[in-house]
């Protein structure tokens, strides 16, 4: 089975490090804005805003 064209790769970056700390996938025809998350730092050592990178 193919993977669906629709949901892609979405690195997410933290905005106090700018790390990027986490990989997630996202259906590109419901979010076709950039997602924001709030997800933990482990550099912050706390749950900050992490946004799309491109």
């Amino acid at each position: 089975m193919a993977r669906n064209e629709k949901r892609i790769k979405v690195t997410l970056a933290c905005e106090q490090c700018k790390r990027r700390n986490y990989i997630t996938v996202k259906n590109k025809q419901n979010d076709r804005e950039r997602i924001e998350m709030k997800k933990y730092c482990r550099w912050e050592r706390s749950h900050t805003l992490h946004k799309e990178t491109r």
